[in-house]
């Protein structure tokens, strides 16, 4: 029966047992009741047994162990023949009485033509008729399977009928010729060992009729890929072979020319991070029940957020792992900042975007009450699916955009993030969606976090300032000394009166000022109520005090600010904010450029305060994410919390501060302040605090 006998063979037939033998314990390991187990169970140990019976005949040839091995590929063919008819005998199939019958007739030929000594054509007639009643047997399976249960036999049925197609060309081959082909033969055991996997995936997929077996993922998806790798290299060889066989002279090295080139477009292949993706998506579309094997998501997922820093920050980590999860090569994240915008604070492989969302805006009103995955693919086929939901124009007009995921923690919408369009086309299903949901709560309990964080570290940082200015009053204190004692000898030893006296009251006036900063600091100092002021009073005083610097600041006002335009505030303090604004102008600006104030009032309830200057201006990311924070500065010595300042305290009386700038153009910063409700004239020592002589020439 077996031609030729090499050490390809008993290797072969070796390693075929040895995965018979892995596979039979898995089954004892996992055991389940059931006919259908016990027949699986009973055709892989069949098999085991002819796998070592065949490699110890090709180990010690003779008549013995040929006739033993025969009668194990009977016991062997019986068992699988049997195996498949407990599967076959379901409800709604077909009768089995042929099949029955069939079987027996094709086992008892089989044993009848081992066990006579005249085999021939007679052995080979029968174990191909083995062969395509196999096959027959396999088909009858799959056509008597419903749609919903092919997915866990078609496994089974490929593994099945590719093991029985071998066989009847193996032994087709051998009835016309006469005699068998040994190389064949020699991979024989080969074959039969790698149908084992299908088997073991489809037990793994009918867990009712056999053991508990596990496939992962990672595993189907890298054998698929390398299986597909070997198939393709094996076609380049032979092609390569085929050239070098009717190339002549240049035969070899076409040969070597087509498989670099094979080798390259291989790892192109391998290297494409669309084709890997398209492959994956096959995998799990056609091979699982579930897209997603969910403890190595999770876990990856986990790792993803918690090795931040390490080379993308918190906020590119949660882009990451949120679009690895539908194949998306990145995105944007959008954060909320203390004036209630959401804006950009994070991108993966994505430009900038400088849009702000209002928090009370459609969007973020409909993602913090639904806490849907906004898909606007579907928004734009399907507008009726999302209610009356509007989204934003400059959400429409991104091209890459795809997905918008809500990031909620704690009942608070924190954020949301958008997704580019996937790599490969990707189905959003339900399953999707309840996986992006829970992963976002997740993300965004990190950047909640990350949030709270932030703020205690400024909180920190603020402490420390404070713990720092109780060494500067004590400076200040030896200043304040040493003015005092400066003030008594100028008195006393003045030469020229009126120098001297416009230098006493300068002196007098840094005194005052060093000690109300003092107490200050100190919180010896009442709190000062807000009172009505007059805004335009406020910008000509400030224009007042910095006459002397280059460019000196110019005011511009409108017609109404004469008749006063009032605000509510802390005198001193909006002063020194104010003041502190068109300082930094200054500071920019060269001394051929120019500064400009303007008041004016905005006609919706609110006055605006406007800096504008020629100066060096400033890049659009350090406004958006550097310039309100504190311990944030351009400066050389700056401490970074003038700005700071300014927004928190323009915040508290309900107003806002914007900044409009453009390197190397200039930069406008616009202060809104609410107009109060009650109209009355400003106080008249407001005006009367600036000298009208020096105030009137200011105004352009």
């Amino acid at each position: 029966m077996y031609a030729e006998f090499s050490t390809v063979a008993l290797w072969g037939y070796g390693l075929a047992a040895v995965v018979h033998a892995l596979f039979a314990l898995y089954l004892l390991g996992g055991w389940r009741s059931g006919l259908a187990a016990r027949m699986l169970l009973f055709a892989v140990v069949a098999s085991l047994l002819w796998a070592a019976g065949t490699a110890l005949f090709v180990w010690a040839p003779g008549a013995a162990p040929a006739r033993l091995g025969g009668l194990l590929e009977v016991l062997r063919v019986a068992c699988w023949y049997a195996f498949l008819l407990v599967l076959l005998r379901s409800p709604g199939t077909p009768p089995l009485r042929w099949m029955l019958v069939a079987c027996a007739a094709v086992v008892g030929a089989m044993l009848a033509a081992v066990l006579l000594p005249a085999g021939g054509k007679f052995l080979l007639g029968s174990f191909l008729a083995a062969a395509v009643l196999g096959l027959m047997l396999v088909e009858q399976l799959f056509r008597a399977l419903p749609g919903e249960s092919r997915w866990g036999f078609k496994p089974l049925c490929l593994g099945l009928a590719a093991g029985w197609m071998f066989e009847l060309y193996f032994f087709a081959d051998g009835f016309l010729f006469a005699r068998l082909d040994g190389d064949v033969w020699a991979v024989r055991g080969l074959v039969h060992a790698m149908v084992v996997p299908l088997v073991a995936m489809s037990a793994a997929r009918n867990p009712v009729w056999t053991s508990r077996i596990a496939v992962s993922r990672e595993v189907v998806f890298h054998s698929t890929a390398l299986v597909v790798a070997g198939a393709y290299l094996l076609v380049i060889a032979a092609a390569g072979y085929y050239v070098r066989y009717l190339g002549g002279d240049w035969g070899r090295a076409l040969q070597v020319a087509l498989l670099f080139a094979g080798l390259l477009l291989l790892g192109l292949f391998i290297g494409s991070g669309a084709s890997r993706a398209r492959l994956r998506v096959l995998l799990d579309k056609h091979l699982f029940p579930y897209r997603y094997d969910y403890r190595n998501e999770w876990l990856r997922f986990t790792q993803a957020l918690s090795s931040a820093d390490d080379a993308l920050d918190l906020g590119q980590s949660v882009i990451k792992a949120l679009s690895d999860l539908v194949e998306s090569p990145g995105g944007g994240l959008w954060l909320r900042t203390p004036d209630g915008r959401y804006v950009q604070h994070a991108r993966l492989n994505t430009p900038p975007c400088p849009a702000a969302e209002p928090a009370e805006g459609a969007l973020c009103a409909f993602l913090a009450a639904r806490e849907w995955v906004v898909n606007l693919e579907e928004f734009r086929m399907r507008r009726s699916h999302y209610g009356s939901l509007e989204l934003p124009d400059w959400l429409l007009r991104l091209d890459s955009a795809w997905l918008v995921i809500p990031l909620k923690s704690g009942g608070r919408l924190v954020g949301f993030v958008v997704l580019n369009a996937p790599r490969a086309p990707f189905e959003i299903d339900w399953e999707v969606l309840d996986l992006l949901k829970t992963a976002q709560r997740q993300a965004a309990s990190y950047l909640a976090r990350m949030q709270v964080t932030e703020a205690l570290i400024e909180a920190r940082k603020f402490d420390a300032f404070n713990r720092m200015s109780a060494f500067v009053v004590h400076d200040l204190k030896n200043l304040v000394a040493q003015l005092s004692l400066m003030l008594k000898n100028a008195e006393r030893h003045r030469d020229n009166p009126e120098f001297q006296r416009d230098m006493l009251e300068t002196v007098a006036h840094v005194e005052t000022r060093m000690r109300a900063l003092m107490a200050q600091l100190q919180e010896k100092s009442p709190i000062e109520a807000p009172r009505q002021l007059d805004l335009m009073a406020v910008a000509e005083r400030i224009a007042f005090a910095r006459r002397g610097a280059r460019p000196a600041p110019v005011v511009e006002s409108a017609a109404e600010a004469a008749a006063g335009l009032p605000v509510s505030a802390h005198a001193e303090r909006l002063e020194r904010v104010l003041g502190h604004l068109v300082q930094n102008a200054l500071d920019a600006t060269p001394e051929a450029g120019n500064v400009r104030l303007t008041v004016r009032d905005c006609g919706d309830g609110f006055v605006a305060f406007e800096v504008e200057d020629s100066g060096c201006g400033m890049p659009a990311e350090f406004i958006r994410e550097r310039l309100a924070r504190p311990f944030q500065t351009t400066k050389e010595g700056g401490m970074g919390l003038g700005v700071y300042e300014a927004s928190q305290y323009i915040r508290e009386l309900g107003g806002s501060l914007r900044y409009h700038s453009e390197e190397g153009r200039g930069t406008r910063a616009e202060v809104r302040l609410p107009r109060c409700v009650r109209p009355a004239d400003a106080d008249p020592a407001e005006r009367a605090a600036a000298p009208a002589s020096a105030a009137e020439p200011l105004r352009a």
